[in-house]
């Protein structure tokens, strides 16, 4: 079973601070001594070391040059800041409302230039119609008990924000399993909308849109639902938080799984043929 998001966060803390100890070990220093060296109290160096306090940029980099390892600083500086951030709560985020959230993601999107989408369990929010992102974002506010409830002002935003794939500088790579065809998450004239929608956005210059079909023989498993800004940046949806993913090596991983799952896929034709039997379904 995977790791909750909070446990891999924590795991990502521990690893730094077990680095940090060895540096302190490899160099023969005590606590106390790597404390006076660093110039603060000998039990923020405990603290450190058993991650129950994260160190800041400037703390690793005297912990480094106390122990002669300043070739290291900045690596544990980037890991460090990565295991901070990497697990935010929803709560956090939607703090503001569901409509601020989806205008705060703006930058980012037009910042980059290819967007790499795979999701087993809704249309991807850059290929949301407004009925059918009303619906989601409605979800979201039940199921995260908002004092807000901006799902319309939210949705809006988000058909705002999908503009993006009619401008130029930008390709998408989309994939979906095939039941996402299915799942009922608006009413029958807002889903049959939302199909009809996916027809058009697959055929746009800039949108490469594959469906994983149900009948197909798997060489991958279904993954949680994540999008790739080009090959810097991974963001992943879980039930608790968004897991925000910059390591090279973690990043590589969810590229190669994303060719992997993309390979399973089909486009064109045979993808629009899936559509239309979805569609005949609604009604």
């Amino acid at each position: 079973m995977p790791a909750s998001p909070s446990s891999s966060a924590q795991a990502a803390r521990e690893a730094v601070a077990h680095r940090l100890r060895d540096l302190r070990k490899e160099a023969g220093l005590t606590v106390v001594e790597l404390a006076a060296a660093c110039g603060w109290h000998y039990s923020k160096t405990s603290r450190i070391e058993n991650a129950l306090t994260g160190p800041s940029a400037t703390d690793i980099r005297r912990w480094c040059a106390a122990t002669q390892a300043d070739d290291q600083a900045q690596d544990l500086v980037v890991q460090s800041i990565n295991a901070e951030s990497m697990f935010r709560r929803w709560r956090d985020h939607v703090r503001g409302g569901l409509r601020l959230l989806q205008e705060s993601r703006v930058q980012v999107f037009r910042a980059t230039k290819s967007h790499r989408m795979y999701s087993a369990g809704l249309v991807p929010g850059l290929l949301q119609t407004e009925g059918y992102a009303l619906a989601v974002l409605g979800i979201a506010t039940s199921v995260h008990g908002l004092d807000i409830d901006d799902s319309a002002q939210a949705a809006r935003a988000r058909v705002e924000r999908s503009r993006i794939v009619r401008e130029q500088g930008h390709c998408f790579v989309v994939i979906i399993e095939e039941p996402v065809l299915y799942y009922q998450i608006a009413d029958p004239d807002a889903m049959a909308a939302q199909l009809g929608y996916l027809l058009t956005a697959g055929a746009l210059p800039a949108v490469s849109l594959g469906i994983i079909p149900m009948a197909i023989r798997r060489t991958h498993w279904p993954e949680e639902t994540f999008h790739t800004f080009d090959d810097r940046l991974v963001s992943v949806e879980l039930v608790s938080a968004e897991v925000s993913v910059t390591q090279p090596g973690e990043v590589t991983q969810y590229l190669e799984t994303f060719d992997r799952l993309r390979a399973m896929a089909v486009y064109g034709a045979e993808a629009r043929t899936l559509i239309l039997r979805a569609i005949e379904a609604v009604h």
